[in-house]
């Protein structure tokens, strides 16, 4: 196997008891591989000693990088930064709760580079977890996220990924859209470069979970916007238009009928509900068919304006060379 250029990500938030054990595992594990690696530290605005314990870090392993965030930003906002100063061509994202095991990091990279993906995703098969604030809404979120994208992964939310650099720095993530990032780089490349491996998981030693039951109704709104981006992002009054298509048949047929019972029935319909209804759903149909062709004229002032292409040329990532038998 060829050795590349690795990045490791890894967001941090108040993990300052986890800095130093996650450092010397990743290091243990990279070092021998004979990939040239660095590792990237993003602190989120923690308000413990996270960023001492980095810097002390740093000057006994000159591989580890700070990037330090200004306040919390949130852990997509973190694991972009990390995205956006990574120099490897492959690029690995991590938890920095030492839940998961970076012992599968050189796996994985094996796997990816085998396969011929694009992104390959954990999967937690048996996740150490407490079942009510973690298990199940989590559980819920990917049941979700695998109706609406059609990606059939298990686990979209386990932060152990491997990347190619030069696909993943293609798409931009906001809000907490890091659930999403299979979704998003589906928007790039085709679905059969991204795939899932079995990934060990371990129960958190230090510190507390970010997490809880409330994310899901958050992540169900992500979803939305995450499946109008895969679906319609070059062609948004598709969108819009089917809908208003959609109305618009519903509140034709309501007024067909109403005009059956007045002109053939002889009946009276002007004190009923149903003519307000039609009526309403009739302009609902004209809005969303109008939002449509603004989205549309929108969608190519964009693309014309940043220069951006409906197309992707795939560029393979370039080896640094065998590794060394010795190493």
């Amino acid at each position: 196997m060829p050795a590349y250029k690795l990045s490791v990500v890894v967001p941090l938030y108040n993990e300052s008891e986890n800095v130093n054990p996650l450092t010397e595992e990743i290091a243990a594990v990279l070092d021998p591989t004979g990939h040239d690696w660095e590792l990237i530290l993003i602190n989120d605005g923690s308000s413990d000693d996270t960023v001492a314990k980095v810097t002390a870090v740093q000057t006994e392993n000159p591989r580890v990088k700070l990037i330090d965030l200004q306040r919390n930003f949130g852990q997509t906002a973190a694991m972009q930064a990390g995205i956006d100063a990574a120099e490897g061509d492959l690029i690995v994202t991590i938890d920095g709760d030492l839940q998961n095991d970076p012992k599968d990091i050189p796996r994985m990279i094996d796997e990816l580079i085998e396969r011929d993906l694009d992104l390959l995703q954990g999967w937690r098969y048996d996740r150490q977890d407490k079942l009510v604030s973690r298990k199940i809404p989590s559980r819920i979120a990917n049941k979700l996220i695998q109706k609406i994208s059609g990606l059939e992964l298990h686990d979209y939310g386990c932060s152990l990924k491997v990347y190619r650099a030069s696909i993943v720095k293609q798409i931009r993530l906001y809000g907490e859209m890091h659930r999403f990032i299979p979704i998003w780089m589906a928007t790039v490349t085709s679905p059969h470069r991204i795939a899932e491996t079995k990934v060990n998981h371990r129960s958190r030693q230090f510190g507390e979970s970010k997490y809880g039951i409330s994310r899901t109704f958050r992540v169900i709104v992500d979803i939305l916007a995450a499946f109008f981006f895969l679906r319609f992002r070059a062609r948004p009054g598709h969108f819009f238009g089917i809908i208003g298509l959609m109305v618009g048949a519903l509140g034709g047929l309501i007024l067909t009928y109403l005009g059956f019972a007045k002109y053939i029935l002889g009946e009276d319909i002007g004190n009923r509900p149903l003519l307000l209804v039609s009526s309403l759903l009739l302009v609902a149909a004209l809005q969303f068919l109008t939002t449509g062709v603004l989205a549309e004229m929108l969608s190519r002032v964009f693309f014309q304006s940043t220069s951006t292409r409906s197309y992707v040329v795939r560029q393979a990532p370039k080896p640094l060379g065998k590794k060394d038998d010795n190493s």
